[in-house]
């Protein structure tokens, strides 16, 4: 009979894995409130396709994720723990068939796998995150870029590459944490990290026709309904304080710390989430209101938070007003940069990339000399606190994530696009996604069903001039 851990499924135990539940699955509003604003900024026409490549996305990344990726946060543990060929263990114990991921928690050794609920909803969280990346990541690329494509880079990502910028920046005994650095929304892993891979992503792209100028046939990348986009932030406002959550250790009867295991309380990061909720929103309505552009109203709030994600856990209220203040700033700035530069890209590179690096080398300055890291009962390289938030370690980690990012997207880009693989025709993008793909008009648009079907079979049966990345006009991609 199987020694029963009781010890595993204490009152504390099960509480704690309910919260950090709650967390993870709140990562989902994240997907549902980037489609939502996706919906309402992509042409009427590519409404369908675009809610399929993006839950299909996130789906593909999160199965990666799910299937490997998890073992290499694990990693960090193993290693502190002085745990034999610590990398192969760890994805031996939690890769999807490892015994760690796939046996109930109370049937597991405390002295192998503490906490072992907490750390299989852990997993769960770490998918939803990827989830979430890859959701962000396609919205850089709406209307234009190839399924097939979208959907090897989601594989890639969710199995090794954002699991590993995970390792290296969030979490308490991590390389770089160890350091210095700081994070504790996943400023790092999810903000920089996708934000960079959208920059290299849309750059390869191109922009959508009439982005940048008259297109020849008149098309120009037209908002379907700012509506939906308003609906996308508010899912996205509800599920931040509960992923904030999710990025804490609580230790019953001893405290709440930061992922980094810098001390904090739920509350204190409650408020310092909607100082820079509120802020942000004023100074972006503001925005809107000068430019006569809504978008800014609507994602203003967003760029506020991004742009306190690492401050959450170690800052004030005050100190999370001023970041959020200066949220949509810098996302105004980013964005007029990036158009400058002719990339046809104004949601994510403006608002994750930018804040998410500004205000973590900010909180460096800010925060100077805060003990950072390790882990209770460890000593030496890996004792708590024994680290110092500096904006030299900032730059690093920032630098690191950069590179695991954008290396990997531009060669995956330029292989792509050699092959043909990457964007869609011409005439794709002329007809819409939903027709070309689905044989389907959508949202009202011009044309009706009969038509769109009829445009698409001409061109599937017919041979066009070869678009940007060298593939001839046809209609499936």
């Amino acid at each position: 009979m199987m020694e029963i851990f009781q010890e595993q499924i204490s009152t504390d135990y099960i509480l704690l894995t309910f919260i950090y539940m709650v967390g993870a699955l709140s990562v989902l509003l994240v997907v549902l409130g980037l489609g939502f604003i996706d919906m309402g900024l992509v042409r009427a026409r590519n409404v369908l396709d675009t809610w399929v490549q993006k839950l299909t996305a996130a789906m593909v990344g999160g199965f990666g994720t799910m299937l490997f990726g998890y073992g290499l946060w694990e990693w960090q543990f193993n290693q502190a723990f002085d745990v034999p060929n610590a990398l192969y263990s760890a994805l031996q114990a939690w890769w999807i068939g490892g015994p760690a991921a796939s046996t109930p928690a109370m049937l597991l050794d405390p002295a192998v796998v503490p906490e072992a609920d907490v750390l299989q909803v852990f997993l769960v969280f770490f998918v939803t995150f990827t989830m979430a990346t890859m959701a962000l990541i396609h919205s850089s690329a709406i209307e234009r870029i190839k399924a097939k494509a979208l959907y090897i880079m989601a594989f890639i990502i969710g199995a090794l590459l954002s699991p590993l910028v995970g390792y290296l920046c969030w979490g308490p005994l991590s390389p770089l944490t160890n350091s210095g650095v700081h994070d504790f929304e996943g400023v790092f892993p999810l903000y920089i990290f996708s934000g960079t891979w959208s920059l290299v992503l849309a750059w390869r792209l191109g922009p959508r026709r009439g982005a940048f100028g008259q297109d020849p046939a008149g098309l120009s990348p037209i908002p379907s309904n700012y509506g939906f986009v308003a609906a996308g932030v508010m899912f996205i406002m509800f599920a931040l304080p509960f992923i904030a959550v999710g990025s804490t250790f609580i230790i019953p009867d001893k405290g709440v710390y930061g992922i980094s295991f810098t001390q904090t309380g739920l509350g204190l990061i409650l408020i310092n989430m909607f100082a820079a909720l509120l802020s942000g929103g004023l100074v972006g309505a503001i925005i809107g209101y000068m430019h006569r552009e809504p978008r800014w109203v609507f994602l203003g709030p967003i760029a506020g938070a991004v742009m306190s994600g690492t401050l959450f856990d170690i800052g004030t209220p005050l100190q999370a007003m001023a970041f959020g203040t200066l949220g949509p700033l810098v996302a105004l700035t980013t964005a007029k940069l990036v158009y400058r530069l002719g990339i046809d890209e104004q949601k994510v590179v403006p608002l994750a990339l930018g804040p998410g690096v500004v205000g973590a080398l900010l909180v460096g300055f800010l925060h100077w000399g805060t003990p950072t890291g390790g882990y209770p009962g460890l000593s030496g390289e890996y004792a708590l606190g024994h680290a110092q938030i500096t904006p030299w370690w900032q730059l690093a980690g920032i630098a690191a994530t950069m590179a695991v990012a954008g290396i990997p997207a531009l060669i995956l880009c330029l292989i792509l696009e050699k092959l043909g693989q990457l964007r869609v025709s011409p005439e794709t993008e002329m007809i819409g996604l939903d027709a070309a793909h689905w044989g389907v008009a959508n949202c009202g648009d011009d044309l009706a069903d009969d038509s769109v079907r009829e445009i698409a079979s001409t061109i599937a049966m017919t041979t066009g001039t070869a678009g940007r990345d060298g593939t001839q006009a046809g209609v499936v991609s």
